[in-house]
């Protein structure tokens, strides 16, 4: 199934230049999303911005947006105001600085999607630039409006194409908490269990491993539901784990999850 397109426009490196079309890589289309009605009619429930004190409807001509101050009154702000802060659109993603590749950490990379030559005119000269930042084992840095707000964003050789990610702000990303003594001792027994575990519990990596268990259940549920009106039973809790006092042994925990491994494994 082709990929809707939601952006179009221009990536140029210098005099180099290639209509390009960008999709987001993610998306949410396939959760299950619910409505909220009245039980009573079986109609859909509208929501609506009401006067936090009349508790009257405010129309959509007198609704505007507004910065609180100190003193609890609000600095308002009409949306042309608030769209004339942001940076007008020119349609094109322009690399003026490239950074070793892996030299961002994870931490500031927000959405990514999928950056694509538009036609076949432009394909060859996205393929250079492609092509000449694999060599050189660098990504790009550029900056974009998406979103409603300009944004700085990172384009990486993925493949045949190019994959863009949007970066996050300064002010969005925290500092780490130091709170964790990273010179604590570690138990040599406890390691080796460990250091086991993991051994025994990696396998080759694959979509299926990440997938959402609850939206197979909610979709299970609403197929029950279609076919009969009994509520489907609640499942039963879990049985809670065995503690001393506030404090879980953690190495009874590991032995006794390495017995079972060891189980399942002779077992198949």
């Amino acid at each position: 199934m082709a990929r809707n397109t939601f952006w179009k426009g221009y990536l140029k490196l210098s005099l180099v230049t290639a209509v390009v079309t960008l999709t987001p890589a993610t998306t949410e289309s396939n959760k299950v999303r619910l409505h909220v009605l009245n039980r009573k009619t079986n109609n859909r429930v509208e929501s609506r911005y009401l006067d936090s004190v009349t508790h009257r409807p405010v129309a959509e001509k007198d609704q505007v947006k507004g910065y609180p101050k100190d003193d609890g009154d609000y600095v308002l702000l009409d949306d042309d105001e608030i769209d004339a802060v942001g940076l007008e659109s020119t349609r094109s993603i322009e690399i003026d600085t490239f950074v070793p590749r892996g030299s961002i950490d994870w931490i500031w990379y927000d959405k990514p999607h999928f950056l694509s030559p538009a036609d076949k005119v432009g394909a060859e000269a996205f393929c250079v630039i492609r092509e000449a930042m694999e060599a050189s084992g660098v990504v790009g840095i550029a900056r974009l409006v998406l979103y409603r707000r300009e944004r700085a964003v990172l384009l990486e050789p993925k493949g045949k194409g190019i994959v863009l990610w949007t970066l996050r702000y300064g002010d969005e990303v925290r500092e780490p908490a130091d709170t964790i003594d990273t010179k604590a001792k570690v138990d040599r027994k406890l390691l080796a269990l460990m250091t086991g575990m993991v051994e025994k519990r990696t396998e080759t990596w694959s979509p299926k491993l990440v997938q959402d268990p609850v939206q197979k259940r909610m979709k299970a549920l609403i197929g029950k539901k279609q076919k009969t009106s009994k509520p489907a039973k609640r499942s039963k809790s879990p049985a809670p784990v065995k503690t001393e006092g506030n404090v879980i042994n953690i190495m009874d925990a590991l032995k006794k999850s390495l017995a079972k491994e060891v189980g399942k494994r002779s077992s198949k």
